[in-house]
């Protein structure tokens, strides 16, 4: 594994639900060959997982903030262990959805 790679767990909070936030998060991480999942709450916050370069991480939170249709009001960020992954860019998805564990 890369020493440059971190993994965040992300919990948004705000009018993330319903606005196409995952969709776009999908998207987004995709073109920044970042890895991890996004999924909606019971509670109405969304949460992700993302891993890849802590540059690439702060570009999707940017990039998810200055979205018009998605209001985020608070984010809160928790960085956790890396996962193994291939460095192939198709072994390394981004879900939409929490993956089975």
């Amino acid at each position: 594994m890369p020493h440059d790679q971190v993994r965040w767990h992300v919990l948004f909070s705000g009018k993330v639900q319903q606005v196409g936030f995952r969709y776009t998060a999908h998207l987004l991480a995709r073109k920044l060959s970042l890895s991890g999942w996004v999924d909606n709450l019971s509670d109405g916050r969304v949460e992700m997982e993302a891993q890849g370069k802590i540059s690439d991480l702060r570009k999707l939170i940017i990039q998810l903030k200055s979205q018009p249709h998605i209001h985020i009001q608070h984010i809160e960020i928790t960085e956790i262990p890396c996962q193994k992954q291939s460095i192939l860019p198709l072994s390394r998805p981004f879900f939409m959805h929490r993956p089975n564990e």
